[in-house]
């Protein structure tokens, strides 16, 4: 049953990120265009006696761009939320928390947007305010793991010099809703602020939730998406001994190959991608610039196995099967894809099936871009990245290239995978973004842009 007469409309008006290939949404955008990896030989002392070496750190390391007294106090996670979400609040065009005219402390500059977009450079829309009321602002910021980095850290004060040497912050940064509670802060969301959990489909699941609670009336704006800085050795080790990440310690650029015949793994990677979005009443009564409409969502589980995905694809297919039933998506509409694609022998494939059973012939005309091929695969932090990614490739009619195929999966249509850049049609145009995650969570969110 199609239920969007009864719900509200949402769009997209702003959108942060800091990721292996940028400091923000501009220079990452920039670097998916030109097929550039942000995988690397990890440095660390560490790493050395680790099977798996490399991994997709971020570009910009965030106590560079946070002042020191907040990094401090912040898990390298929310503190990776934070900046991708200053960012997608200016781009939106507000000024301070909800219900107040202050401006933003400028240590967030560097994380703005460059102007393209419109705005002055700075990232502020001339004239933006803050929404007038914080009770019907949210935040919703998804994490797989959470505040590891911390958790490790304090254990080994713990053990090396004692408990009375351990932080009082230490459960306020490791717990898994830090990160969301710090950006509700920010902006001063009293809407809800809420945290979702489901291992690599968390950041989109925390999308499609904001998308839920605007659509419904529960809110008309919210700050969502993902985030996760796990690149430490407890999780190399962990993910090595799985055999789930590439082991192409000698070539970490071209390790991350989705689809391709020798695909081994993933590459770790870390960053958040932060989306505004916002009723398109709300939007449309303070002139914001929309970026394009976000949907809804698609859900399913498995139900199959704790780390293995389901081998016929039906999880998968069920998601995006209750997307076209619970919106108006229609399946000629849709004309690009942001996939999961993680680079695994199963996964990849998996996903392709499910696409082929629910759009038919219809899939011919999609163009498929496995950005993991250039971000590695930031678990919690991937689908709000992703997100990221597909709202400008709506916004740009540009479908960024998967990189690192060099030997096609005789399993892939060609026509589907592109090397570069891909031209999106003109006229109303559909995008989806996948993700799935760990205990078989599915995630299919829909975004359409109109003219």
């Amino acid at each position: 049953m199609n239920l969007t007469s009864s719900l509200r409309s949402v769009v997209v008006t702003g959108v942060g990120a800091t990721t292996p290939l940028g400091g923000n949404a501009a220079s990452t955008w920039e670097a998916l265009l030109a097929g550039r990896s942000g995988a690397t030989v990890l440095q660390q002392d560490w790493a050395a006696e680790l099977a798996v070496r490399i991994a997709a750190p971020a570009a910009v390391d965030p106590s560079g761009v946070l002042p020191a007294h907040v990094a401090r106090r912040l898990d390298r996670a929310a503190q990776f939320a934070l900046i991708a979400a200053r960012e997608a609040w200016a781009d939106a065009g507000f000024t301070g928390k909800a219900g107040t005219s202050v401006e933003f402390d400028e240590s967030n500059e560097s994380d703005r947007s460059d102007g393209s977009d419109g705005s002055d450079g700075s990232g502020v829309p001339s004239g933006g305010t803050a929404p007038a009321d914080p009770y019907r602002v949210g935040a919703v910021v998804g994490t797989g793991v959470g505040g590891v980095s911390t958790l490790l850290n304090q254990y080994d004060v713990l053990h090396e010099r004692g408990a009375r040497k351990v932080s009082p912050l230490t459960v306020p940064m490791l717990m898994p809703n830090s990160s969301a509670a710090h950006v509700g802060m920010e902006v001063d969301a009293r809407a809800g602020v809420h945290t979702l959990v489901s291992a690599c489909a968390s950041g989109s699941e925390a999308i499609g939730y904001a998308i839920d609670m605007i659509r419904t009336g529960r809110a008309d704006v919210v700050v969502a998406g993902g985030t996760e800085a796990v690149i430490v050795p407890l999780n190399l080790a962990a993910f090595g001994n799985m055999m789930a990440m590439s082991k192409r310690n000698d070539d970490p650029q071209g390790a991350s190959r989705p689809y391709d015949k020798g695909r081994d793994g993933f590459v770790l990677g870390e960053g958040a991608g932060i989306v505004v979005l916002e009723s398109a009443e709300h939007a449309a009564r303070r002139g914001a610039r929309v970026y394009c409409d976000a949907v809804g969502q698609g859900l399913s589980a498995d139900s199959y196995h704790i780390a293995q995905p389901e081998p016929t694809g039906r999880g998968v297919a069920a998601a995006l099967e209750q997307l076209l039933a619970t919106t108006d998506i229609r399946p000629a509409e849709i004309a690009h894809l942001n996939a999961h694609a993680t680079s695994t022998p199963q996964g990849d494939i998996t996903e392709l099936k499910a696409l082929e059973k629910v759009l038919g012939d219809d899939i011919g005309h999609v163009a498929i871009s496995a950005t993991k091929s250039m971000t590695g695969h930031l678990l919690g932090g991937a689908g709000g990245i992703e997100t990221v990614a597909t709202v400008l490739a709506l916004h740009h009619r540009t479908a960024p290239p998967t990189i690192n195929v060099t030997d096609l999966d005789d399993e892939v249509d060609p026509s589907l995978i592109s090397a570069s850049p891909r031209p999106l049609p003109e006229g109303p145009v559909v995008a989806l973004n996948n993700s799935f995650g760990f205990g078989g969570h599915n995630v299919v969110l829909g975004f359409r842009v109109n003219d």
